[in-house]
């Protein structure tokens, strides 16, 4: 069964590709981060060489082996995956060329080779030429799906020859559900969890088992007050600090802000009466 949270759309989409054979050779997800891209292209890559009946089943060999990362015919690429660095910035020509050989060989031991490209965004623009050919002269038995929170940084040719499945976040109420039926929760945290998570149950449920993360959260929170009642002095200098940090780590400065932004949304919905929606249920 497909283990993915939400997304039915995309789910009876695909199904139904595979119940015709009429799938596409390559695929865009996009998405949030953490909102499920990953899963739904793993559960594909099931579906696709799952030896039961009903796929994909997640208890064969074939799914069992996708599940762990080991199927000789299922391969992730990304920044820190094909013994590149930590420290790459972007997906190198080098790392396409591999998958093109590879993509020329027949599948080891599954009916389907999948490649699948994560933060697709942080293709190079060699590396996004070197892919188009491929995309362009798809081999076959194989495909390829590119997972990427922001599309608009991919050349337009690119996505133009893929299927496009836009992942939009999940209702929380759907999250909860799944937090309380996976988890041994109690209810006010599955809640919490839920909301705090902006519909991306990765999140969520990593948080369930990470309590580092609420405390992580908490503790920015309780900074953002403190700046709140500081002196002139202390926020021009939390500012300017902000200012410099942006210079070497512009998505954590963007999460800082987005939280302000998230928290100054709840004090007006609580100041008009409406608690029902408001993100940071435990202030």
């Amino acid at each position: 069964m497909w283990q993915i949270i939400g997304h039915n759309r995309a789910v009876s989409l695909l199904q139904r590709s595979l119940e015709r054979g009429a799938l596409s050779h390559a695929y865009v997800f996009t998405g949030p981060s953490h909102v499920g891209k990953m899963t739904l292209a793993l559960n594909l890559a099931q579906a696709l060489n799952c030896s039961a009946d009903e796929r994909p089943c997640g208890k064969c060999s074939s799914c069992q082996k996708i599940t762990a990362g080991n199927h000789a015919d299922v391969q992730v690429i990304g920044l820190t995956r094909n013994g590149e660095s930590a420290e790459a910035k972007l997906i190198s020509i080098d790392q396409i060329r591999n998958m093109q050989h590879s993509a020329s060989l027949p599948p080891f031991e599954g009916n389907y080779k999948i490649f699948i490209i994560e933060g697709a965004e942080f293709l190079s623009t060699e590396a996004a030429n070197c892919l188009l050919k491929t995309l362009e002269e798809p081999a076959d038995r194989v495909i390829i799906i590119l997972l990427t929170t922001n599309e608009r940084l991919l050349p337009a040719t690119v996505v133009s020859r893929c299927q496009r499945l836009e992942m939009p976040p999940v209702p929380f109420t759907e999250i909860e559900a799944a937090l309380n039926s996976q988890y041994s929760l109690n209810p006010p945290k599955a809640t919490l969890l839920a909301r705090l998570s902006h519909g991306c149950p990765g999140w969520a449920f990593t948080a369930a088992q990470d309590d580092s993360l609420l405390e992580q959260h908490a503790a920015k929170i309780d900074r953002l007050l403190e700046i709140v009642n500081a002196d002139y002095d202390e926020r021009f200098a939390y500012a300017n600090q902000l200012a410099t940090q942006f210079t070497h780590n512009r998505a954590l400065v963007h999460e800082t802000l987005d939280l302000w932004l998230e928290f100054w949304r709840d004090l007006l919905l609580d100041g008009i009466g409406c608690t029902d929606i408001i993100t940071n249920i435990d202030r």
